[in-house]
């Protein structure tokens, strides 16, 4: 077949067995369930799209030359064809050697088309496509047909964690709940807190949001000179004893104490706690050498109504 036969957008039958992955897809995962449902609809009306290759013709050393094809987009179609059993698939031939840049982008751009792409995916072909191929994000944004702030933002990804990148590919967490996450880049700690919350009480991406923003607040607030340590100190306290974040704000007369809670369980587990401590101590025997407190009785409520009123405080 020469070259001028295949150039003009024909469509030819090859064997599945002649062609090749694309070596630079883009994709690591393909999921299994779908897979076997679109086998199972190349079984029953084909291959309605053809793959896209390119075609390579290798002499060997007896005078013969074999033809070698080299997928660049279809590669869920060729590994279902061949889960679906058949011999041939249709494909487009790309005449010439296409560069290996080229095999990228166009596999890039139909898995966006498709959004066969998960975002990390996503962000690590972004990345090769600036490492190998030296591209600014301006450039890869004009490729893929997208804004430079979007290929910028799924770039990012990759400086989160490891665990947390893993999480987003095995769908733990989504591509918004990387935003909260990143803005805690430099207080790694935080982030890690963050992270488990948003796994373990399956927070929403505004729930996160809002947490994130306040660990923000939190470090502006604990830079201030006019802060006092013992609050930060009853903070602490406050969250080791109650399990979730709280936080003290002082004003002229009183203030306020912030509770976090993320779900109705949270929120009847900490009234349950609250009257668990409001519930009533035996008292103990007064020695006989204690001495003896003679003020009037009105003074000495006062007192004690002072030590452990919240008045001062709202919820």
């Amino acid at each position: 077949m020469s070259q001028s036969s295949y150039v003009n957008n024909a469509i030819f039958w090859v064997e599945l067995e002649k062609i090749s992955p694309n070596p630079y897809q883009p994709r690591r995962e393909f999921d299994e369930v779908k897979m076997k449902d679109l086998a199972e609809s190349i079984r029953m009306y084909g291959v309605l799209q053809p793959l896209v290759v390119t075609r390579k013709e290798v002499f060997r050393d007896d005078g013969g030359m074999n033809v070698e094809y080299e997928l660049i987009s279809g590669e869920r179609r060729l590994r279902a064809s061949k889960l679906a059993g058949l011999q041939q698939v249709p494909v487009l031939i790309r005449s010439g050697e296409e560069s290996s840049q080229l095999k990228l982008e166009m596999a890039i751009i139909e898995n966006l088309q498709r959004e066969d792409l998960n975002p990390v995916d996503r962000a690590r072909s972004f990345e090769r496509l600036s490492k190998e191929f030296g591209l600014k994000q301006a450039q890869i944004a004009d490729k893929v047909g997208k804004s430079r702030e979007y290929v910028s933002n799924s770039l990012r990804i990759l400086s989160l964690p490891v665990e947390m990148i893993a999480a987003l590919e095995q769908g733990q967490i989504s591509e918004g709940h990387t935003r909260p996450l990143l803005m805690l880049v430099d207080r790694p700690e935080e982030q890690v807190v963050l992270f488990k919350e948003i796994v373990t009480k399956k927070l929403t991406v505004r729930e996160a949001e809002s947490l994130s923003r306040r660990v923000a607040t939190d470090r502006i607030r604990n830079k201030a000179k006019y802060l006092d340590p013992a609050i930060i100190e009853m903070e602490k306290s406050f969250t080791e004893s109650l399990g979730t974040r709280v936080r003290i704000e002082k004003g002229k007369e009183g203030g306020t104490v912030t509770i976090d809670f993320f779900s109705p369980d949270d929120l009847r587990a900490l009234l349950d706690k609250f009257n668990h401590a409001e519930t009533p101590q035996k008292p103990m025997t007064q020695p006989e050498s204690a001495p003896v407190d003679d003020r009037a009785p009105a003074d000495a409520a006062k007192d004690s109504d002072e030590i452990y009123s919240l008045k001062d405080f709202s919820i």
